[in-house]
């Protein structure tokens, strides 16, 4: 049966809004150029399936990094990423968001500190705010993240900054100025990745060398998702209640997400410089505020 024309383009119109709306509420699709350009050692990192997945190399005469092209002030980050097989010992890959200035330095961070073969993968998150870091809480990840693709996200508001890997949140960390505790908010920062070598200090503290002979080192990044306010834009876009990121339902951990938080706590947390007496005698302000 033929169709008016008036009733095509009515269909048509219907088409198009489901589409703009399924981009919308899900995040739209995007290649590593789109939003991001290499920062260190081009040689090193591949894009793969246009550009929808890039491969980032260590070897022995460099390793390599990426960048976002604009800086954000709040919002929601997150990549898909396959960490190196295998014997990874003293290798870092880091996945944060940085401001990139050099005296009030503020910064968000997931590294995951490779491993000797069996042994499993360690993600130490780190916050820098005002400058001040030496924050370092670490876990043992309950899977093998070199098998797959796993996704990890950095949420940033005004209310808290939270970790996760695959929906499950690993790092909280409150908002608590009204107690002196200094929280990044004034400072956009960039979104950052680097593969390189750090046997000095990542793998049991040192004691475990990178083994040159597994070299080539590889990771694998896909599904680059930035949603925030981008610098410069709007001025009142950090602001503004009407930012998902803001909204009530993101403003603390549901009761789902704390149940999972408490496990990851319990079960595969290895390291809080919260309860680590002998660097702090006294515990920092922000660990005797509570969750």
């Amino acid at each position: 049966m033929a169709l008016y024309p008036s009733l095509r383009s009515l269909i048509a119109s219907l088409c198009f809004c489901f589409v703009a709306f399924s981009l919308s509420a899900f995040g739209r699709p995007a290649t590593f150029l789109q939003d991001f350009q290499v920062t260190w050692s081009d040689s090193h990192i591949r894009q793969i399936d246009g550009g929808r997945a890039i491969q980032l190399i260590l070897d022995q005469n460099s390793g390599c990094g990426f960048a976002s092209k604009r800086k954000y002030l709040f919002g929601r980050v997150s990549m898909k990423i396959k960490l190196i097989p295998g014997d990874s010992a003293g290798t870092v890959t880091a996945f944060y968001m940085n401001s990139d200035t050099d005296a009030v330095r503020d910064e968000l961070d997931f590294e995951f500190l490779g491993n000797r073969t069996g042994q499993p993968y360690t993600v130490q998150t780190n916050i820098y705010a005002h400058g001040k870091g030496n924050r370092e809480q670490r876990v043992n990840l309950w899977f093998d993240p070199s098998a797959d693709f796993h996704t990890y996200t950095i949420l940033w508001n005004h209310h808290h900054i939270v970790f996760y890997v695959d929906e499950v949140p690993i790092r909280v960390y409150k908002n608590n100025e009204a107690r002196g505790v200094p929280y990044p908010k004034l400072q956009p920062m960039g979104v950052f990745s680097t593969l390189w070598e750090a046997d000095d200090w990542a793998t049991r503290g040192g004691l475990e060398k990178i083994n040159w002979s597994r070299a080539p080192f590889y990771s694998y990044y896909r599904d680059f998702d930035i949603e925030g306010c981008s610098v410069p834009g709007p001025a009142n876009c950090a602001s503004s209640a009407t930012n998902w990121w803001e909204g009530t339902a993101y403003q603390a951990l549901n009761a789902l997400e704390y149940r999972r938080y408490r496990w990851v706590r319990i079960n595969h947390m290895i390291y809080d410089y919260c309860t680590d007496k002998s660097r702090y005698p006294v515990a920092p302000p922000e660990c005797l505020a509570g969750f």
